[in-house]
């Protein structure tokens, strides 16, 4: 937050938490980056690629200011050589390189602070040294053929990675490695192994991490095996940013990181869960937040937190303003509340003030200054925060340094986080909002049982687009809107039959004052699990008991003059014993074929809504499949054919989208619904036709449902 004259400017922030995890490590020197080591012995299979790794590095020494000594002598390896050097970089190296001695200097040169960076077959090397496997993170252990693959980029604050896309598609050489080093690096990016063939790591696949190890700094990545890669200027840029981290040059929290829950991952998705409170908002763009106007308040109102660690990266452009703000209530749409009840970790460093500048708990407690100066990127370059909330404790840590330690006298300990948009020309991003509970995760909302499924209402808003699946389509900006009359209600279909245990419901202005939440086995008998006749609306946050298929608010009371008014009507439970789910909704479908000309595309059989159909073209053979997102256990398929039919077909189930087994078959089909009772499991699940059962036209199919654990 700035204050002005003739203006007062809100900085906003978002919500953090405490028991923090890993040793801190102390602030960089941030010394100017001179002298380079390139080490390349081999004492085992050769990169065609080493020469032009060198070159490469060269390259950046010249244009960053920094000299790059080339050697594949071992003897190089001595305490008085090597401490003219701030980093040494194993290029490729394999096998035995380094004998006792040449490794005892090695190990001292770490120990006194000094930087290491592997690039690629640094990690199928010195197998036999124990220390240095640490130090690499790694040891490979196997890799396919030269492929195109996906890299995803996990830490997008850190100097090396900071620059790349959150997927980044190029062609290497991939490493397996023997162990997943996850609990012991920080992981900057990682593999999508279903983007290749090959991936042997269980999906969890590392390629490039940093540590701070033994007294030292590491930083590796499993890209280099192509004389192309040297070439490429996202890698180059990453390699330099590498150096530079392990020679203290460039800041970078190199802690691991476990046991975090993404509030917002770059994804549409996890932003629609997110707030905005008071004027501007945030644009969404390669997984990065941008401000637009202001002066508001974007939070996260699915629950409050306490006992946590938040953790987001953060970038300026220029001389702007931000901020995180912690342990608020609700405030209601206006974003003051927060500056009043919460606290705002303050983004600005350059306000004069050291109570309102970066690393402040804002206008309470000043960072220390020397640390703070020492951690920070300047501006647009990205910055972390970690921020730990501990009852009334704040700690602050940037770059994974700690610059701040604050015991407040306000009611922070539960509370909403967010994060600020200052206002117009007050630039700012965020990217990567994690959090952690003390001693594991903080309890999650779990699955919004609700999420797409179908809905009914007993009136929509005359004249209105406020349909009842509007509360239901995680949206925050669309609502379902009744009659102004009472009572009114609206229900949804769950698709199988759940335990539940909480009902969320965030109200319009126009909100229920009495309501009741039912629920039903079969749509006609009703239970009531919870009554209300004191809502104050806002979001209603409702822990229950109840068991059923359907869930039904019933408004018998109108706060207002208007009708009953919901943005969202989240639903929350387990399945019961026994009862499979209903698994197939709104997933991604494909298809062998469609009817010319005609709009019944594949996803309409899984879109909840008997209206919509998928139709093939006329001919035989024709297939739908449908992606679960993940493997499961299929007990049961429902088919709901339209008149044109499959007299026979299969339904087959795969793993990989490729290899299909048959759980069902039948020649004999008569259409309508057929409820099929099997057993498979799969992530994918096809319904393959072989034979039409009207032969001028092709399959189709009203729902394809999918029911399994």
């Amino acid at each position: 937050m700035r204050i002005r004259a003739l203006s007062t400017v809100l900085s906003a922030a978002l919500v953090a938490t405490a028991a923090l995890v890993g040793v801190t490590p102390p602030a960089a020197s941030a010394a100017p980056l001179t002298k380079v080591l390139v080490f390349s012995k081999t004492a085992g299979f050769r990169h065609s690629s080493i020469p032009n790794g060198i070159a490469a590095i060269q390259q950046l020494g010249a244009a960053n200011g920094f000299t790059v000594t080339a050697t594949e002598d071992a003897g190089q390896f001595t305490a008085t050589n090597l401490a003219q050097y701030q980093a040494v970089v194993w290029l490729s190296t394999t096998g035995d390189v380094l004998d006792t001695t040449q490794q005892n200097a090695f190990q001292a040169y770490i120990a006194a602070g000094g930087g290491y960076v592997g690039v690629h077959a640094a990690a199928d090397t010195e197998y036999d040294w124990a220390w240095y496997g640490g130090l690499v993170g790694g040891y490979f252990a196997s890799h396919p053929a030269t492929q195109q693959a996906t890299v995803r980029t996990e830490d997008r604050s850190n100097v090396s990675t900071a620059h790349l896309p959150q997927s980044w598609t190029r062609t290497d050489e991939w490493y397996n490695y023997r162990a997943n080093p996850r609990a012991n690096v920080k992981v900057l990016s990682n593999l999508d192994e279903s983007s290749y063939s090959g991936g042997s790591m269980g999906g969890d696949h590392p390629i490039t991490w940093c540590q701070n190890y033994g007294g030292g700094r590491s930083w590796y990545t499993g890209l280099g095996h192509t004389e192309q890669t040297y070439t490429e200027a996202n890698f180059t840029r990453m390699l330099l940013g590498g150096i530079q981290i392990a020679a203290g040059a460039k800041p970078a929290d190199c802690r691991p990181e476990v046991g975090y829950t993404a509030l917002f991952d770059g994804s549409q998705a996890s932003l629609n869960q997110w707030r905005q409170a008071g004027p501007g908002g945030f644009t969404l763009a390669d997984g990065t937040l941008t401000s637009v106007g202001g002066m508001g308040l974007l939070w996260y109102p699915v629950r409050t937190f306490a006992n946590y660690s938040l953790k987001l990266d953060w970038m300026m452009p220029g001389d702007d303003n931000g901020g995180v703000f912690i342990g608020f209530p609700d405030p209601q749409g206006d974003p003051w509340q927060p500056v009043d009840a919460g606290h705002e970790i303050q983004i600005d460093a350059t306000d004069a003030d050291p109570s309102r500048t970066t690393g402040s708990v804002y206008s309470l407690k000043a960072p220390d200054t020397t640390l703070r100066a020492a951690a920070l990127n300047p501006p647009g370059s990205w910055n972390t925060y970690e921020i730990g909330v501990h009852g009334q404790r704040v700690e602050i840590w940037l770059n994974g340094v700690k610059i701040n330690d604050y015991t407040s006298t306000r009611n922070i300990a539960n509370g909403y986080i967010g994060v600020q948009n200052d206002g117009a020309g007050m630039d700012i991003n965020y990217r990567n909002i994690r959090i952690k509970a003390e001693g594991g995760n903080p309890p999650q909302p779990g699955t919004d049982l609700a999420q797409g499924k179908p809905t009914t209402a007993s009136s929509v808003e005359a004249g209105s687009p406020h349909v009842a699946a509007n509360a239901v389509d995680n949206n925050p900006a669309t609502r379902w809107g009744s009659l102004s009359a009472d009572p009114q209600w609206i229900s949804v279909d769950l698709g199988a039959t759940y335990n539940l245990n909480r009902v969320r419901l965030n109200w319009e202005t126009a909100y229920g004052r009495a309501y009741q939440i039912q629920t039903s086995p079969n749509n006609s008998t009703w239970t009531t699990a919870y009554s209300t006749t004191t809502s104050d609306g806002g979001v209603d946050d409702v822990t229950l008991t109840g068991t059923g298929r359907y869930v039904r608010v019933y408004g018998t009371q109108r706060a207002t003059a208007w009708g009953y008014s919901l943005w969202d009507l989240n639903v929350y439970g387990t399945p019961v014993t026994g009862t499979p789910t209903l698994l197939s909704t709104g997933r991604p479908t494909a298809a062998s074929s469609v009817e010319t000309g005609s709009a019944h595309v594949a996803a309409n059989a899984v879109d909840g809504n008997p209206a919509t159909r998928w139709g093939s073209a006329y001919a035989d053979p024709q297939w739908i499949s449908v992606d679960l997102g993940a493997t499961r256990s299929i007990s049961r398929v429902r088919l709901n054919w339209e008149a044109a039919y499959g007299r026979a077909y299969q339904v087959q189930t795969s793993t990989d989208n490729s290899t299909w087994t048959t759980a069902y078959s039948t020649t004999a089909s008569d259409g309508g619904i057929d409820d099929l009772t099997l057993t498979g499991t799969g992530r994918y699940v096809r319904v393959y036709g072989t034979q039409r059962a009207l032969a001028p036209y092709g399959y189709s199919l009203w729902e394809f449902e999918v029911y399994g654990s």
